[in-house]
């Protein structure tokens, strides 16, 4: 099935140097920018993350100290990939999750203050789980009908976006309403639009605003607005938390906090500044 796109979709993965979304750094990114067109491009780059490597992840991954050495860090490529980000959608795999928060703080650690509010968020493996609740290899499996490590090698993230892209488009060749009802299944239960608003809603677990979940979205008064969902300030407007007690906001920047959670914060600052 051909996507349905109004502007580029750009589906990525990436292989890191561990699980902090903090600490650690990106060592490996690959994506596949589809254009409403149809046009398909590739970009794939190993990245010098400026920190060893740990044992278990060059196990897992296959990507040494000695592959890395000479590579450009994150910072000297950062421009580049905005620029293959800059308006167009995301999707991956478990991306809403890791890739997407660990990408924010890349670029803001390189000095691009990159707005991923501007983008539709495509998690395949929120999907997934939603509606057949298994794993990359098991969702390759079910929907593109082979073993994933038949045809790619693992634990790689040029292999695993292109099969996350398989997947995508396996997801939605079937839950079209013509195939759950020739598989005798109710397709006002078990259908997807081919629509990357419809996919970035389904893909959707939480209303965070920020990455971390530090600040997410509530009604307040009959309004949606932006709260804290964390210490002393839990459940209160962020606007009402930043005229009240200022000094929290000098508190977060100055903590132990995402970058995105501060840089979240301080658009609101901003944005109550000028009202």
């Amino acid at each position: 099935m051909k996507l349905n796109l109004q502007k580029p979709l750009v589906i990525f993965d990436l292989e890191t140097t561990g699980l902090d979304i903090v600490k650690e750094r990106v060592i490996q990114l690959s994506y596949i920018k589809v254009y409403p067109d149809g046009r398909e491009e590739r970009g794939n780059e190993i990245i010098n993350p400026e920190k060893p490597i740990p044992d278990e992840v060059v196990a897992l991954t296959g990507i040494s100290n000695e592959d890395v050495k000479g590579k450009p860090t994150f910072k000297q490529l950062a421009s580049k990939i905005c620029e293959v980000f800059t308006g167009a959608d995301i999707a991956g795999y478990n991306s809403n999750h890791f890739d997407v928060p660990l990408l924010a703080e890349e670029f803001l650690r390189a000095g691009i203050d990159f707005d991923f509010s501007k983008c539709r968020l495509i998690d395949a493996q929120t999907i997934y789980h939603k509606m057949e609740r298994r794993n990359l290899a098991a969702a390759y499996k079910f929907y593109c009908g082979r073993k994933m490590e038949d045809d790619f090698e693992a634990h790689r993230a040029d292999q695993d976006t292109e099969a996350t892209y398989r997947v995508l488009m396996g997801e939605l060749d079937c839950y079209t309403e013509e195939h759950q009802r020739e598989i005798g299944e109710d397709p006002t239960e078990r259908t997807l639009p081919n629509d990357m608003q419809a996919l970035a809603d389904f893909s959707k677990v939480n209303d965070n605003v920020d990455f971390a979940g530090r600040i997410v979205w509530a009604e307040v008064n009959g309004q949606r607005t932006e709260v804290f969902n964390f210490g002393k300030h839990k459940g209160l407007p962020v606007a009402q938390v930043l005229r009240m007690d200022p000094g929290y906001y000098s508190w977060i920047l100055g903590g132990d906090f995402t970058y995105n959670t501060k840089q979240v914060l301080t658009r609101i600052r901003l944005r109550e500044a000028q009202k």
